[in-house]
């Protein structure tokens, strides 16, 4: 089957965005979506010796209340030094720092030249998927024809990518029509985030939802071993798919 996940651009979001990505043949920046403030478009968590930091890039949307995240500017070029300096403070003395440095150090000097938040999100996630060995194939959901009504949206860039498996996180139910993807011979799988394992962050107490340098940092390559989605079957109940790691 031909796996797609379709989803939000987030900034240098959590091991769980990479595992959807790793688990699907083809993953869509659905950045379409309106902008919404406050929310993970713009922003992450990291470690630090205080606890938990939010790092959010600056981004234009005075009196743009419907722009989509595509539309949206980075408002300030100093935010990628910033960022960076703090990440550097944060993780110096983390086991695999040294390793990766001169990676995400030329990743943010290449960010801080980018005018849209859209390529901004772009850079980390293909660069990062490339560091992990993730080989997905990724596009913007503007490379696509898109229908009126969520789910129609949703449904039409799978068919147009060939796809019969769509794969999702456990909020989407709320929103999805379920019998439109399966009257389409699609279908729908909810990615199932309870099985990861600990591992050793160098600010405890530990914490799954921080950024996935955390892991990278701190784990070298073993971050991937971290993932499950290599791992997952298929199970169907009450005539949803779900994905469970073995």
């Amino acid at each position: 089957m031909k796996t797609a996940l379709i989803t939000q651009s987030n900034y240098i979001p959590w091991k769980g965005y990479f595992d959807r990505i790793q688990a699907a043949d083809e993953f869509v920046l659905y950045d379409d979506m309106q902008f919404t403030k406050r929310d993970w478009r713009n922003r992450n968590k990291i470690k630090t010796p205080s606890g938990l930091q939010w790092l959010t890039i600056p981004v234009d949307v005075k009196g743009k209340f419907h722009q989509k995240i595509k539309e949206t500017k980075v408002s300030d070029s100093g935010w990628a030094a910033n960022h960076w300096a703090t990440i550097s403070h944060c993780y110096a003395k983390a086991p695999y720092f040294g390793e990766y440095r001169t990676f995400f150090e030329d990743l943010y000097n290449r960010a801080s030249t980018l005018e849209y938040l859209s390529e901004v999100n772009f850079l980390f996630l293909s660069e990062i998927c490339g560091l992990l060995g993730i080989n997905t194939r990724m596009s913007f959901s503007s490379e696509y024809e898109l229908a009126e009504g969520k789910t129609e949206k949703l449904l039409g860039i799978c068919k147009q990518l060939g796809a019969n498996r769509y794969i999702t996180g456990p909020s989407a139910a709320n929103y999805m029509e379920m019998d439109l993807f399966s009257n389409s011979g699609v279908e729908v799988v909810f990615f199932d985030f309870s099985q990861y394992r600990d591992y050793q962050q160098i600010h405890p107490p530990f914490e799954h939802g921080v950024s996935i340098i955390d892991l990278i940092f701190c784990e070298g390559t073993r971050a991937q071993s971290h993932f499950t989605s290599s791992d997952f079957n298929f199970e169907v109940s009450d005539g949803l798919a779900v994905a469970n790691s073995q």
